[in-house]
């Protein structure tokens, strides 16, 4: 990174795995807990997969900053309160809003959230995405976790032991990824 895409002098947060697997009428988010500074884990039991929406009926896990992931976190939550716990109306009025709104438009940060139906992928590009085959992966250690999970499909029909085994095997090979998971099941 070079100093006019970083005119302070900042080194950036890097770095966090999160995964969605849908199996079986159950959907499981697992996310691990390093946040990193440059070469160094600030903290290594972040929780980044929380239960969200009247109920906690919505998981929702989040790779990039923190700061900007809550903020998309409780705008979620609003726009469920407001399409009464719809998850795919709810995700795309928030997507157009983090697409078109002037503050929101600058977050940085990438979602995975679910309900017993649905699974998607939100990006501040407005992209809202039901992933192939209910396997979803997201942060720098994602391509990891989602091939890992690939590779277990067609030998294990559980979520959640899809989802830890992706993590586990991210947490091998990302530095950016730890192997302190947390585990969220709709």
């Amino acid at each position: 990174m070079s100093t006019s895409d970083n005119p302070h002098g900042l080194v950036p947060w890097h770095g966090t795995t999160i995964i969605g697997v849908s199996r079986g009428g159950k959907t499981v988010i697992a996310g691990d807990g390093q946040v990193s500074m440059g070469n160094t884990v600030m903290k290594p039991n972040a929780r980044k997969v929380r239960r969200i929406g009247e109920g906690g009926k919505v998981v929702a896990g989040f790779a990039g900053a923190t700061a900007d992931a809550f903020t998309l976190f409780e705008r979620l939550e609003k726009k469920l309160e407001q399409h009464r716990g719809q998850l795919m109306r709810a995700a795309v009025e928030m997507a157009k809003d983090w697409r078109t709104d002037k503050y929101l438009r600058n977050l940085e940060a990438l979602m995975i959230v679910a309900d017993t139906e649905t699974l998607l992928v939100l990006t501040g590009n407005g992209d809202v995405l039901e992933p192939e085959g209910g396997v979803a992966a997201i942060g720098s250690g994602g391509n990891y976790a989602l091939s890992a999970a690939r590779a277990l499909d067609p030998y294990e029909d559980d979520a959640e032991k899809i989802a830890r085994r992706a993590m586990a095997v991210a947490a091998e090979v990302c530095v950016f990824t730890n192997d302190r998971v947390t585990v969220e099941t709709v």
